[in-house]
């Protein structure tokens, strides 16, 4: 990561800004000061090494936020943070905006938690792509900034690590065997999550955290919802197939299944889907 001498800060839209999503500041510190904020601060504060290390504490414990990790926090916590040993060299994030809570939240990004990447991760070079861009860009509607901001986050979710918890980059490909088994014989319907297990070579149990981490579902409930993809594209792709032939091409054991999962889901039968396409 190149990173020009000394410091960069930028400050851009006020806090009244009806953006859902926007950067109130960002910057770069060649040699982080010590900061003592017992208020904490009043915008979403992403702080993330360069170079060096620092301590920070926050809720009455401390960590090294070392290189390769950044700690992302909510408004108004309490922390203070300082250089361990020699120089320590951060860059930092403050943003906002009217669903920025939600956006956040949904995420599962809202916890004052500390977060790890890989050396090679794209999360180590794009907080200084962003500023760079501020730098020579004038972007005075902030829409350029909230984009970013907002790639920043789907970043965090994707290839950051919290604890002993790996990254969802991680566990995808970890899971692309099984991902592209499924993609081969979603139409077969005696595969279950055994066999699933199998061929991941881990528990059922593992294979459900993994997914659940990645996916937000059960391997199982992925594995529907690819068959209802499925079906969905014979529908309006082969309209000579009947609603039985699709059902048990998309891996359904019986048609009445098939049409109460795929109205469970699409909210329409699948004779409905298929006249709106």
């Amino acid at each position: 990561m190149l990173i020009s001498p000394g410091h960069q800060r930028f400050f851009m839209t006020s806090r009244d800004q009806p953006l859902p999503l926007y950067i109130e500041s960002i910057g770069y510190n060649g040699n982080q000061e010590k900061v003592f904020r017992p208020a904490g601060y009043p915008c979403y504060h992403w702080l993330q090494t360069v170079k060096g290390a620092g301590e920070f504490k926050l809720s009455g414990a401390s960590a090294i936020l070392g290189e390769t990790s950044g700690i992302l926090l909510p408004p108004n916590l309490p922390h203070e943070y300082a250089r361990v040993q020699g120089e320590w060299e951060t860059i930092y994030i403050t943003f906002g905006g009217s669903q920025c809570a939600a956006i956040v939240d949904s995420l599962g990004l809202s916890e004052g938690n500390f977060h790890q990447w890989d050396s090679d991760s794209p999360l180590n070079d794009y907080a200084q792509h962003v500023l760079d861009s501020m730098g020579s860009d004038q972007d005075l509607s902030g829409l350029e900034a909230s984009a970013d901001m907002y790639r920043f986050l789907i970043l965090l979710k994707k290839h950051g690590m919290t604890g002993n918890r790996s990254s969802i980059s991680h566990a995808v490909t970890r899971l692309a065997p099984l991902l592209a088994f499924m993609e081969q014989h979603y139409g077969d319907p005696e595969i279950g999550l055994e066999q699933m297990a199998s061929i991941t070579g881990i528990s059922s149990r593992h294979l459900n955290t993994l997914f659940k981490q990645s996916f937000g579902i059960t391997a199982y409930s992925y594995f529907i919802l690819l068959r209802i993809r499925k079906a969905k594209e014979m529908l309006t792709g082969s309209i000579e197939l009947t609603i039985k032939e699709t059902s048990a091409r998309a891996g359904f054991r019986d048609v009445s299944h098939f049409v109460a999962t795929f109205r469970r889901i699409e909210g329409v039968t699948p004779e409905q889907f298929r006249k709106l396409y």
